[in-house]
């Protein structure tokens, strides 16, 4: 199993409408190439930062499902053109996982 963290650093004042985009846009397309294990805001530290962790078989895996989003026209269409809008910054990191982490 592969994780990969993605960190979004929203620009000031669009958090709750970020989170919304994603939540009723977004999540329902994703969703169909990956798996959601969490997503979260910051509430302390940097600010304005929504934090998610998807899951994939492996890194091949990934680079398909991740190719099959960028095909898909409502994620082009519906989803992109408003929450790159609101982005700042993106960040993106794969996890391995020690042998004792629960999760693996």
């Amino acid at each position: 199993m592969v994780f990969e963290m993605r960190t979004y650093t929203i620009k000031i004042g669009q958090l709750n409408n970020y989170i919304k985009h994603f939540e009723n846009i977004g999540m329902p397309i994703i969703s169909k190439y990956a798996t959601l294990i969490g997503y979260w805001h910051t509430e302390f530290g940097e600010l304005n930062q929504v934090i998610h962790i998807w899951s994939y078989k492996d890194l091949n895996d990934r680079t398909i499902k991740r190719q099959e989003l960028y095909k898909d026209e409502s994620w082009l269409t519906k989803f992109i053109p408003n929450a790159m809008l609101m982005l700042e910054k993106q960040e993106s990191k794969i996890l391995n996982a020690v042998d004792f982490s629960p999760i693996k």
